[in-house]
C-alpha cells in the first residue's frame, strides 16, 4: 500500500490531522464506531475525556490488528462528542493521547457534535476506514 498525504498550499495548513489521503493497494477495512468499553462492555473512565479517547484508539487498534494491519493504516476517522467544547477545551492532552497511538501520523479526520452515543456514559467514539494488507510506505504533497 503506498499512502500520499494531501495537504494543498491552497488550504490552511492542518493541525492535528491531514486535508485528505490517496492511497493504492491495499484491503479496505470499514472500522465500526468504538466507544470507550473494555473486554466486558463496560465504559472506562466515566467522565474523563481524554481517558476515554485513550480506550477508543485501543479498541480500533485491537481491530485493525487483527485484519492484518496497524494504526498507521487508518486512514479516515470520524470522531464523534458529546460536547464539541469540552473537546476543544481538552485540545492538547487529546493531541498528546492521538500522537502515543499515530505518532507523527495524522489521518483524515472530522469532528461531530451529537445529540446522544450508543451507550449513556460514552463521552466520545470514533469510526472510519483502514487499508491493510500490503507493506506501507508513504509520501507526502
Amino acid at each position: 500500500m503506498v499512502r500520499e498525504i494531501i495537504n494543498p498550499a491552497g488550504l490552511a495548513a492542518p493541525r492535528g490531522f491531514s486535508h485528505g489521503i490517496l492511497v493504492t493497494g491495499g484491503k479496505l477495512l470499514f472500522l465500526a464506531g468504538q466507544d470507550a468499553s473494555d473486554a466486558l462492555g463496560n465504559i472506562v473512565a466515566p467522565g474523563d475525556l481524554v481517558a476515554q479517547l485513550d480506550q477508543v484508539l485501543r479498541n480500533l487498534d485491537v481491530v485493525v490488528r487483527a485484519a492484518g494491519g496497524g494504526m498507521l493504516d487508518i486512514v479516515k476517522l470520524n470522531i464523534y462528542v458529546l460536547d464539541r467544547d469540552d473537546y476543544r477545551a481538552h485540545l492538547k492532552p487529546l493531541g498528546e493521547t492521538f500522537r502515543r497511538h499515530f505518532g507523527g501520523y495524522y489521518p483524515a479526520l472530522a469532528l461531530f457534535q451529537v445529540a446522544g452515543l450508543f451507550n449513556p456514559e460514552a463521552l466520545i467514539e470514533l469510526e472510519g476506514h483502514a487499508v491493510v494488507g500490503t507493506e506501507s510506505a508513504m509520501a507526502e504533497t
